[in-house]
C-alpha cells in the first residue's frame, strides 16, 4: 500500500451545454472537496468549459463552493474534453497527487472520488477504472441503455460487463496518479473520442497497472435519440481507427467485424444490378431485431425488443462508418502535450 499524501486530489468536469446536469454534480463533488480540507487536503474541482451556451457558466460561478475556491471555472477553447483535462493538469495540478475524471453525462455514488481513492491506495495502482451501466427514461432512452449494457452493444467490453476487482488493459477513466498521467504525456488533445483507450495504450507501454475496481460504478446517461447516438458512435469509430492508426495495432476480432459492417451493408445499393447484394444488409437487420428481442425480454412486449435491436444497429453501422471515414479521409492526430513535472 503506497503512503497517503495530504496534497489532494484535482477533479475535472469537462463541460459544453450541460446546465441540466452540472449543478447536482458540483453539489456533490464540491462537498468532497470540503470533506478533503476539513482533512487538511487541498483538494478541487475544475470545470472546463467548451463555450456553453446555455448558462453552465453562470450555475458554476454561482455555486457557494465556488466562493471557497473549492470550484474552479476554467475555458476550454478547444472544446474537447481530452484537451480540456490537459489545460486543467497545467494550470491546477501541481501539489496534488489524483486525476479523477468525471463525465457530465453520468450519476456517481456519494463516496465515489474517497472510494477511488481507497482503491488506488489499496492497489498501488497509477490508474483506477470503473465499470459503467447505461440508465435510459423513456423510450427511445431505456432502448438505447438495454443496447448499451448487453454483449450486442458493448461487444463484452469488461468495463461494460460490471467484472472488477481485476487488472485490465482498459475500462472508463475514473482516477490517475498525477505522476503517471503527466509522465505519458497527458490526453492526445487530438483526439475528441477514444482518448482514453489511446492513453491507456501509453500507459501500459511504460509499465503501469491498469486496475478496475469492483467497489464503484457509475451510472451513465446515453444519447436520447437514435440520431444523437449515431453521431456519437460515429465519432467512436472514427476515434478508435485513429487509436490503431497511431499504434499500428490490428483490431481484434469483434471490432474487424463490425468494420467490415458499412461496406457490406453499402452492397445494398447494387441491388438493382443483382438482389443477391442484399443478403448482407437483411442479415444484419434480421439479427439485430432478433437479439434486440432476446435482450428485452420480459420487458415492455415486442416494441421495446424492436427499439433496442434498432439501438444496437444504429451503434453498429455508425461506429463502423466513422471508422471507415477517419480512414478514408485521415487526419493529422497531434502529439499529447502537457508538462512532465511539477514547476
Amino acid at each position: 500500500m503506497t503512503e497517503r499524501r495530504d496534497s489532494g486530489a484535482l477533479v475535472v468536469i469537462p463541460t459544453l451545454n450541460e446546465a441540466a446536469h452540472i449543478g447536482a454534480l458540483l453539489d456533490q463533488f464540491g462537498a468532497f472537496a470540503e470533506r478533503e480540507a476539513a482533512a487538511g487536503r487541498n483538494s478541487i474541482v475544475v470545470v472546463t468549459d467548451g463555450g456553453s451556451t446555455d448558462g453552465t457558466q453562470a450555475i458554476v460561478r454561482s455555486h457557494p463552493a465556488a466562493a471557497k475556491g473549492r470550484v474552479v471555472l476554467i475555458d476550454n477553447p478547444d472544446r474537447i474534453q481530452s484537451a480540456g483535462i490537459n489545460r486543467a493538469v497545467d494550470r491546477h495540478g501541481d501539489g496534488r497527487v489524483w486525476l479523477i475524471r468525471i463525465d457530465a453525462h453520468a450519476r456517481y455514488p456519494d463516496n465515489y472520488c474517497d472510494v477511488l481513492i481507497a482503491e488506488a491506495e489499496a492497489t498501488s495502482a497509477p490508474s483506477v477504472v470503473v465499470a459503467m451501466r447505461a440508465v435510459g427514461d423513456g423510450q427511445p432512452q431505456a432502448a438505447i441503455a438495454l443496447a448499451q449494457n448487453s454483449p450486442i452493444g458493448n461487444g463484452g467490453a469488461s468495463h461494460r460487463t460490471g467484472a472488477g476487482g481485476r487488472q485490465v488493459d482498459h475500462g472508463h477513466h475514473a482516477l490517475m496518479q498525477l505522476d503517471a498521467f503527466r509522465s505519458v504525456g497527458g490526453y492526445d488533445p487530438g483526439f475528441a473520442h477514444n482518448e482514453d483507450a489511446e492513453l491507456d495504450l501509453r500507459l501500459a507501454a511504460q509499465g503501469c497497472e491498469i486496475w478496475q475496481t469492483a467497489r464503484t460504478h457509475i451510472d451513465y446517461i446515453p444519447r436520447a435519440s437514435f440520431r444523437a447516438l449515431a453521431r456519437q458512435y460515429a465519432r467512436f469509430g472514427a476515434g478508435r481507427a485513429a487509436t490503431m492508426c497511431k499504434h499500428r495495432i490490428r483490431p481484434r476480432l469483434r471490432q474487424m467485424i463490425v468494420i467490415a459492417l458499412a461496406p457490406l451493408v453499402s452492397l445494398a445499393a447494387l441491388t438493382p444490378v443483382w438482389a443477391g447484394f442484399a443478403v448482407p444488409a437483411l442479415v444484419w437487420v434480421v439479427t439485430c431485431l432478433i437479439a434486440g428481442q432476446i435482450v428485452a425480454r420480459g420487458r415492455a412486449g415486442v416494441r421495446a425488443g424492436m427499439l433496442t435491436g434498432i439501438a444496437a444497429g444504429v451503434m453498429h453501422l455508425a461506429w463502423s462508418a466513422g471508422f471507415w471515414h477517419f480512414i478514408l479521409t485521415p487526419q493529422q492526430v497531434s502529439r499529447p502535450h502537457i508538462r512532465e513535472t511539477s514547476q
